[in-house]
């Protein structure tokens, strides 16, 4: 009982993490209570921030109210944890500016999210939606921060999981369960799906289904917005009115094409955030067995980054205006790690619970989960309180169970729909849409 432990810091974490067995002997209450252990410190904060669920108690209604929040009638400051920074001196407060318009549109918009994923996860067990389904319910807070801190006017691309980002750019619930039941009101006229959601005029880019693929495409976003502000590319420092954020997750963040277009962002100094929504796990792989640095905010050399807490919507607007203006004054790419997790598995045909427990993903939930918190802080603030938010959520359930209803009795594409957005304007001929190799005209094809 009177024995001191070292332990190295990197096995903690892996331990931490559930991912070696104990290889000692179950340890009796009092032999546990009576050892001494050294943990570093920096580890210690990595657990407590972001990876664990916490071994203590729920928060009680007095712990919430602790937050820290300054109330000036319409207008407000939440103060947020410190961001880990690389490279960078990282925000110069701690201290958050809001207002009461900004705070409740963003606890309504990450409803609106949850409660259509939950419906997308239905109506694929309905069998409604058929094919890749992957959905973003644990990780709002990163979508809607993001949209705090940057317009309309900057660009947007991402990955397969890109239902919310959809409708974070303007898009309906009605259009997007739509585009996932492949019907003629869906947001791409039912032809892209789930993971090939599309809105160019708010500047978003899909929707993209191969890992990393989006990354390349952000850096010629990034490279459109400085030629156009400066009529062609300066070499070097020179100022753009837009920036692109390019989003993809840690399971692609080895790729080589993304350290390829990282590499070319920084000697051309393109305006592009980097923004990698760590959700700890690759598919169903941890960052632990998958990467040789975990730290992602530090991977790409010498890009400056930001690791975020991205279950704090505040959080996140303040490392996206922070990463928004260094690049918009010319200096080149800069990265931010958003530290989150997704509820679901990686997709609907993963159960998400072969390389995790029950207890990790209740325990992220009751500890971190971004809609409670902002929830929290919304009746901090004196914005709404319970009944108004209970009255918030009854409205977006019917908004959600009209859309669903939409998405089934929309009709399908018509078949002349094939021939549209392909480059070419009503084309006689589309090469494998007849099913003879490729050779010869259908029958229903315009001019046939």
């Amino acid at each position: 009982r009177s024995m001191s432990v070292k332990v190295d810091a990197n096995i903690m974490l892996r331990r931490s993490l559930f991912l070696l067995p104990r290889t000692v002997a179950p340890r009796t209450a009092a032999a546990a209570r009576s050892m001494s252990v050294k943990v570093d410190a920096n580890i210690m904060l990595r657990r407590s921030l972001f990876l664990l669920p916490r071994t203590v108690a729920p928060r009680t209604a007095a712990a919430a109210r602790s937050m820290s929040v300054k109330v000036d009638g319409d207008n407000a400051e939440v103060e947020i944890s410190p961001l880990q920074a690389y490279k960078t001196e990282g925000p110069a407060s701690t201290w958050v500016k809001t207002t009461k318009d900004e705070v409740l549109s963003s606890l309504y918009d990450m409803i609106v999210m949850r409660r259509m994923e939950i419906a997308a996860d239905l109506m694929y067990k309905s069998q409604l939606i058929k094919g890749f389904c992957h959905l973003y319910d644990g990780q709002e807070a990163v979508a809607i921060g993001m949209e705090m801190g940057c317009t309309k006017k900057d660009a947007i691309v991402t990955s397969y999981r890109d239902h919310c980002l959809q409708y974070s750019r303007g898009d309906t619930v009605k259009r997007i369960l739509a585009e996932l039941t492949g019907k003629s009101g869906g947001c791409t006229a039912g032809k892209g799906g789930s993971m090939h959601m599309y809105r160019s005029e708010a500047n978003f880019y899909g929707g993209n289904g191969i890992v990393g693929a989006q990354v390349p495409l952000g850096a010629g976003l990034a490279f459109a917005a400085k030629y156009k502000t400066n009529n062609g590319l300066p070499r070097g420092q020179a100022a753009s009115d837009a920036v692109a954020f390019a989003m993809y997750g840690d399971g692609a963040a080895n790729q080589g094409q993304v350290f390829e277009a990282a590499n070319m962002a920084y000697l051309w100094k393109l305006p592009i955030i980097l923004v990698i929504e760590n959700n700890q796990y690759g598919m169903g792989t941890s960052t632990l067995r998958a990467s040789s640095n975990v730290d992602f905010y530090t991977k790409y050399d010498p890009l400056p980054g930001l690791k975020v807490d991205g279950m704090d919507c505040f959080s996140v607007k303040a490392a996206t205006e922070f990463a928004r203006k260094h690049c918009m004054d010319g200096h080149g790419p800069f990265v931010l790690e958003m530290n989150t997790y997704r509820y679901h598995g990686h997709s609907m045909s993963d159960p998400g619970l072969t390389y995790r427990s029950r207890d990790e993903v209740s325990g992220i939930r009751k500890e971190r989960d971004p809609i409670d918190k902002l929830k929290r802080i919304t009746m901090e603030l004196g914005f709404m309180d319970e009944a108004g938010i209970k009255k918030m959520e009854k409205e977006v359930r019917g908004l959600v169970d009209e859309a669903v209803e939409f998405s089934k009795t929309s009709p399908d594409p018509d078949l002349n729909e094939m021939y549209t957005q392909v480059l070419v304007d009503n084309p006689t001929y589309i090469r494998g849409t007849d099913g003879i190799y490729g050779h010869g005209k259908c029958s229903w094809a315009p001019g046939a």
